[in-house]
C-alpha cells in the first residue's frame, strides 16, 4: 500500500460533507487519525459519528485566526500532534457579473476560501516545522486556473490558493514538509445548492469527460499527496478536471 497513513494524524477542514467527507472517510482508511474542522457543529458530530473509530470533529470558524488557533491547540492536546492538513472548506458564492457582484459576497468568498487556507497555514506550519514532518494539502479549483465566467469571486479565491500553496511550497523546500494543491472540476455535492443551473450546465459542457468528478476520485489524490510516497512534489498544483485542463 504505497499511500500507508498508520500512526499518522490528519486535519481535514469542512470535513464534515462533500470532499472534505470523502477525504476524511479514505484517509481514515489507510490508517490515519482525523479530526474534522467545521463550523457547523451539528453535521460535524453526525459525520464524526458516522465515520467512526479514529475520527473527532472540532468546531472552528476557518475565518477567525482565534478560532483557528483553538482548534490547532485541540487537534493537538488529543492527537498529540498534526502531520497532515487538508484545507478544503469553501463555498461556491452567488453567480454573477463582476459589475453586478455584491461587495459583501465578495468578501465573504474571499474570506473563506482564500484567507481561510492562509490562516490554517500559518497557524499549523509552525508545529510542523519544529517536528521536520508534515503535508499540506490545498484543495484549489479548475476555475483558479482557467476563471469561470459569473463566479469571479470563487475563481479569484481558488488562483489565489494556487498561488499561495507555490509560495509555501518554496518556503518548506528544504524541510520534511510538502505543500502541494489540487484543482478539480466540479463534484455533484451541496455545493451545488448554492450555483444557477445555468452555471451547473456551464461547467460540465467545459469536462472533456462528459461527466462531473466523483469525491471519491479526489480523494484519492489527496491521499496520496498526504503520504511518505509524495516525497518529491512539493509546491505542486495536481489537474483532476476531467481533461479540461490544459496546463
Amino acid at each position: 500500500m504505497t499511500d500507508d497513513l498508520r500512526g499518522k494524524r490528519a486535519v481535514v477542514t469542512g470535513g464534515a460533507q462533500g470532499i472534505g467527507y470523502a477525504i476524511a472517510t479514505k484517509l481514515l482508511a489507510q490508517g490515519a487519525q482525523v479530526c474534522l474542522w467545521d463550523r457547523d457543529k451539528a453535521l460535524m458530530d453526525e459525520a464524526a459519528s458516522q465515520l467512526g473509530i479514529g475520527a473527532r470533529g472540532v468546531e472552528v470558524d476557518v475565518t477567525d485566526p482565534g478560532s483557528i488557533a483553538s482548534a490547532v491547540q485541540e487537534s493537538t492536546e488529543t492527537a498529540g500532534g498534526i502531520d497532515i492538513l487538508v484545507n478544503n472548506a469553501g463555498i461556491a458564492g452567488t453567480n454573477a457579473t463582476v459589475w453586478e457582484y455584491p461587495l459583501d459576497e465578495w468578501r465573504r468568498v474571499l474570506d473563506i476560501d482564500l484567507n481561510g487556507v492562509f490562516y490554517c497555514c500559518n497557524a499549523v506550519a509552525p508545529a510542523m516545522i519544529a517536528q521536520d514532518y508534515g503535508r499540506i494539502v490545498n484543495i484549489a479549483s479548475i476555475a483558479g486556473k482557467e476563471g469561470n465566467p459569473n463566479a469571479s469571486a470563487y475563481s479569484a479565491a481558488k488562483a489565489g490558493v494556487i498561488a499561495l500553496t507555490k509560495s509555501l511550497g518554496k518556503e518548506l523546500a528544504d524541510t520534511g514538509i510538502r505543500v502541494n494543491c489540487v484543482t478539480p472540476a466540479a463534484a455533484r455535492t451541496r455545493i451545488f445548492d448554492q450555483m444557477s443551473q445555468e452555471h451547473v450546465d456551464y461547467m460540465l459542457s467545459k469536462i472533456p469527460m462528459g461527466r462531473f468528478v466523483a469525491v471519491e476520485e479526489v480523494a484519492s489524490l489527496v491521499s496520496w499527496l498526504a503520504s511518505d510516497e509524495c516525497a518529491f512534489s512539493t509546491g505542486a498544483v495536481f489537474d483532476i478536471s476531467g481533461g479540461r485542463a490544459t496546463y
